[in-house]
């Protein structure tokens, strides 16, 4: 593949930057590392509960740390890397959906939680399509805050990039990717700008919620992978640009 696709890749600035450069690199891209989002711990862990839900790799570790553990409660963990972080943690693992998303745990879950306790442990930016959904199917919810998620101080290179034309592919992992992506690209005063070129490239999201995100701001999404891993997102993203650029 030609080295002339330039991904944007926003992960958190991390091992997950890292193994996402190395991912893109190994594809024959060349990677444009740009952090959207940071992580700020709240010391906080969940109540008890007859479920437990995590929906974050981010989630389990900071828990992990705290010295935290399940206990009797069945976990629930949304997506693979979610439940491969928890088993490394040396926890059992009772529920994972085949759908990696808020509403596929909500339709996992819906027949067995009526009049049941729930914990869901996540960020400050989790979808109440969860919360609400677990509610509607009986279940008694209570949400703890593990971490914020902020924009970092200077991200934003790949929205000048994108403006500029000299980005072939970006790679949303989240919402909130999307959406500090954008509010980068005002501060620098090129939104609607990069808006165009985006649409001029490969736009990849993990999964309808992110996809949904970016389209409501007029992004045109290229790529939703059928799995919603990051390492499915890129190597869609980098095959459905790869042809356009090479030589």
């Amino acid at each position: 593949m030609s080295q002339q696709v330039r991904a944007a890749v926003f992960r958190p600035d991390d091992d997950r930057i890292e193994r996402a450069v190395e991912l893109l690199d190994s594809l024959g891209a060349t990677p444009v590392p740009d952090p959207m989002l940071a992580i700020e711990p709240t010391g906080a862990t969940p109540e008890a509960g007859e479920f437990v839900v995590l929906t974050s790799k981010t989630g389990v570790e900071l828990l992990d740390e705290a010295g935290w553990e399940p206990g009797d409660a069945v976990l629930c963990c949304i997506g693979p890397a979610t439940a491969d972080a928890a088993r490394e943690a040396g926890w059992t693992v009772d529920r994972v959906p085949d759908e990696y998303t808020s509403a596929g745990l909500v339709d996992h879950l819906a027949s067995d939680v009526d009049g049941a306790t729930v914990e869901v442990a996540r960020s400050d930016h989790g979808s109440a399509v969860l919360t609400d959904g677990l509610r509607d199917a009986g279940a008694d919810v209570h949400e703890t805050v593990l971490y914020r998620l902020v924009r970092p101080e200077g991200a934003g290179k790949s929205a000048e990039l994108a403006a500029a034309g000299d980005l072939e592919a970006a790679l949303f992992t989240s919402s909130l990717t999307v959406e500090h992506f954008l509010d980068a690209a005002a501060e620098r005063g090129v939104r609607e700008e990069a808006i165009a070129g985006l649409n001029d490239a490969v736009v990849g999201a993990i999964g309808p919620p992110t996809r949904d995100t970016a389209e409501s701001h007029g992004i045109d999404v290229t790529v939703v992978p059928d799995e919603a891993t990051f390492e499915a997102l890129a190597v869609a993203a980098v095959e459905t640009a790869a042809p356009t650029y090479h030589e």
